[in-house]
C-alpha cells in the first residue's frame, strides 16, 4: 500500500489518491460525519460562485468539492494531478469539466478564472507558496480565492478531543471502510503538521493576495481563509487589516 510522507513528494501523494480514489467519497463521508457538504457551501458562498461565474477547483480529486460550486450555477473546472482521482470525477460527475494538471504550474491564461478555491489539498502540496501564486495568477484582478482546509481548534478542550479522533478513530474508520487504511494515517498526521490559521493567512498575503481574512467552521476543526486578487500587480500584502473572524 502507498502512503505519502509529511514531505510531500508530488509522486507519492498522486499514488496513493490514486491508489483510494474509488472509495475516496464514502470514506471521507464517514470520516467527517457527513460535514463535507456543509463546509462545501461554506466555500462556494465564499468564493462568490454563482451564475455567470467561471470557477477554479484546484486539488479537486474526485469533484465532491466542485459539486458544491456547480450548484451555484457557476461554470466550474476541477484541476488534480491524481488520474485515477480524476477518472472517479468524470464518471460520478459529468456537470463538471475535470482537467488534469498540478498546482505548481496550473494549465490555464492568466485571469481565466472569477474565483479559484482549494478545499483540504493545499496541505498535501509541498510548495504551498508556489501554489497559492499559481491561483493569483489565474484568477482575474478583483476575483476571490477561498482556502477551506483542516486545522486544529484553538481550545485546549476540543484541542485534544480533536487530536485524539485523529489518532484513535480516523485509522480504525478507515480500516473498515478504506483500501488503503494508512493514507489515512498520513491524513491524521499532516493535519497535526498543519500551520495555524495565523500562519496560513499570512503565506497567503505573502503570495501576493489581499484582504486576507479566516474564520472557523465547526468548533475550529476547519478554517475557511478568503482573500482578493487585487488590481495592481501582486505584491506581498500587509496583514494588518487580516483578522479572524468568528463563524456565527
Amino acid at each position: 500500500m502507498v502512503r505519502a510522507g509529511l514531505e510531500k513528494k508530488a509522486d507519492d501523494v498522486a499514488a496513493m489518491f490514486d491508489e483510494v480514489a474509488e472509495g475516496y467519497d464514502r470514506t471521507r463521508a464517514r470520516l467527517w460525519l457527513g460535514r463535507m457538504p456543509r463546509w462545501g457551501a461554506h466555500t462556494a458562498a465564499a468564493a462568490e460562485a454563482g451564475p455567470g461565474r467561471r470557477v477554479l477547483d484546484v486539488a479537486a480529486g474526485t469533484g465532491a468539492s466542485s459539486s458544491a460550486l456547480l450548484r451555484t450555477g457557476a461554470t466550474v473546472v476541477a484541476c488534480d494531478f491524481s488520474q485515477g482521482m480524476l477518472a472517479v470525477g468524470r464518471r460520478r460527475r459529468p456537470g463538471i469539466d475535470f482537467v488534469a494538471g498540478d498546482g505548481r504550474q496550473l494549465p490555464f491564461a492568466d485571469g481565466a478564472f472569477d474565483s479559484a478555491t482549494i478545499s483540504f489539498g493545499l496541505r498535501n502540496v509541498h510548495d504551498i507558496h508556489g501554489v497559492l501564486g499559481e491561483m493569483l495568477r489565474v484568477t482575474r484582478p478583483g476575483g476571490a480565492l477561498a482556502v477551506c482546509e483542516f486545522s486544529l481548534p484553538n481550545t485546549p478542550v476540543r484541542r485534544a478531543l480533536f487530536r485524539s479522533y485523529l489518532r484513535r478513530a480516523v485509522p480504525v474508520i478507515a480500516r473498515r471502510v478504506s483500501t488503503n487504511p494508512e493514507a489515512y494515517v498520513y491524513l491524521g498526521e499532516s493535519i497535526q503538521a498543519w500551520p495555524s490559521p495565523a500562519d496560513l493567512a499570512e503565506r497567503i498575503a505573502d503570495a501576493g493576495w489581499s484582504r486576507v481574512r479566516w474564520r472557523p467552521l465547526d468548533g475550529g476543526v476547519v478554517h475557511l481563509h478568503t482573500a482578493v486578487a487585487p488590481s495592481l500587480p501582486a505584491r506581498p500584502a500587509s496583514l494588518a487589516d487580516s483578522e479572524p473572524h468568528v463563524n456565527l
